[in-house]
């Protein structure tokens, strides 16, 4: 379900590749169009989900996901206007990742309280396993280079761009043949779909299961808006830390495009694989929380504390990336005439690296000059930045596994599609502005003013979370099923 997370950070360079007349807003706009489509398309699915076979809305955005990740490999044919066929693939693969809302709710659905946390921890591995194999694949893949291959018969250019996006195409096929061969013919599935086992679920304990008919209080909806925000909060500062590595890199450590691919290919795929082993901790120590403390402690204390001291670690990571020092980053003068010019303008007590002497002249590396905060912001080192993954690698997956486990705890018995598919177009809505954020902050006022508003909406949630803590409850704890 996850192989979307293919060629996220290949789109600043391919869509200027291709058209070159796409600044960098529109450039936003593109990568934000994913998540546009999918804030469309999470409440649609979900609802589909409550009253038909969840294998229906699954097949339905597999296809569209595979139709659109093919018309984005042919995005060089039209002789004008690329950029907008890049901007209608983008939102119909997006349009197909509707379909996070439908696995999020059969999850909730066909597990118990107890069952919840580990569940859902095992989905989002499997979520960064696809984040780790995209940027790996991707990293690889960029040795085929710009040129790469061409099959004229069917006029397909395979290179470091299109690749990414026929490889997803094939793995949207192979989940269609998973989908309408084992998922559909599950009699667990079937008997879900029934009998309405989802309140018998609920009530996992066998002395419950006579109470099923008992479960029908209303939910808290304060506590739903409340997680709605928090995980469009987790969304919006991963949107950012995505989107900004490409342009953060190239400009703070004078990488070109194709070390920009290949070194946050190699760091995604460790962010990834450090996110794995955080769910791995989170499923190991959930049952020990169980044993330990009660089946309360793990609902009403567990949850939240973690996802708390996930904020927390976010917050230190954007922190970290703030320009400190003297030292500017290597500017991309536009020729040596204005190089000069602008190197007796420095401000004082600052000093800027000398513009690098290139081999090449295809591609010049640097911090442009045409962004002015080049000239007087300092420079982000390579370990602030590495040190940053870590503990946002470390924050992020923390915030979202326990945020939905949450939310589908505080949504009870009820059928959970709809809801489900709202959770999921917040963080669309949240990733929809990411990117806009990145390409107009970034690009216009530096990364201090970029990070340094990043920390004040963290801080801000925390804020938010601390004074709905105790609203922030399972749905049996509220009701008097389970103790506090």
């Amino acid at each position: 379900m996850f192989h979307s997370n293919f060629s996220f950070f290949l789109f600043p360079l391919c869509v200027q590749q291709i058209d070159a007349s796409a600044n960098a807003s529109f450039l936003g706009w593109v990568v934000a169009a994913y998540s546009l489509g999918q804030m469309v398309a999470s409440p649609l699915f979900g609802l589909w989900s409550n009253h038909r076979p969840r294998s229906e809305p699954l097949v339905c955005s597999i296809i569209i996901n595979v139709a659109a990740n093919v018309l984005y490999a042919y995005v060089h044919l039209p002789s004008s206007h690329n950029k907008y066929y890049m901007l209608v693939a983008r939102t119909f693969v997006g349009f197909g990742a509707g379909n996070v809302a439908v696995v999020r709710s059969y999850v909730a659905g066909a597990t118990s309280l107890k069952e919840r946390t580990s569940a859902m921890a095992n989905m989002s591995a499997c979520q960064a396993l696809g984040f780790i194999l995209g940027p790996a694949l991707q990293a690889g893949l960029s040795f085929i280079g710009e040129a790469g291959v061409s099959w004229d018969l069917i006029d397909l250019q395979f290179n470091m761009y299109t690749s990414p996006a026929l490889l997803g195409a094939v793995l949207g096929v192979i989940n269609i043949i998973l989908v309408v061969s084992v998922l559909s013919t599950s009699p667990i599935v079937k008997y879900i779909i029934e009998k309405n086992f989802l309140k018998l679920i609920f009530c996992h304990h066998p002395e419950r299961v006579g109470m099923a008919d008992d479960l029908d209080g209303d939910i808290d909806q304060s506590a739903v808006v409340t997680s709605n925000l928090l995980f469009f909060v987790f969304l919006f500062m991963f949107a950012v830390f995505e989107t900004i590595a490409t342009p953060l890199s190239m400009d703070m450590f004078a990488w070109t495009r194709r070390q920009a691919v290949l070194y946050n290919g190699i760091i995604l795929a460790c962010v990834g694989f450090e996110s794995i082993l955080v769910f791995v901790a989170v499923k190991v120590i959930s049952p020990r929380q169980v044993e330990g403390w009660g089946l309360g402690a793990l609902l009403v204390l567990g949850d939240r504390v973690v996802m708390l001291a996930g904020m927390v670690i976010i917050l230190c990571g954007f922190f970290i990336l703030l320009p400190w020092g003297n030292q500017l980053p290597q500017i991309q003068w536009a020729d040596l005439h204005n190089s000069s010019s602008h190197m007796t303008s420095l401000p004082s007590g600052f000093k800027a690296a000398l513009p690098a002497i290139s081999n090449s002249s295809t591609e010049p590396t640097g911090c442009p000059s045409d962004q002015t905060w080049c000239l007087y912001t300092p420079v982000i080192h390579l370990e602030q930045y590495i040190t940053s993954d870590i503990l946002i690698g470390i924050g992020y997956p923390v915030c979202n596994v326990m945020s939905y486990t949450l939310y589908s705890k505080i949504l009870g018995p009820k059928p959970q599609g709809v809801y489900m598919g709202w959770l999921t177009a917040s963080g669309s809505g949240a990733r929809t502005l990411g990117p806009v954020f990145v390409s107009q902050v970034y690009t216009r006022l530096g990364p201090r003013w970029a990070f340094s508003l990043i920390c004040g909406l963290v801080l801000l949630a925390i804020l938010l979370m601390v004074a709905m803590y105790k609203r922030l409850i399972a749905f049996s704890v509220r009701h008097g099923i389970i103790q506090e």
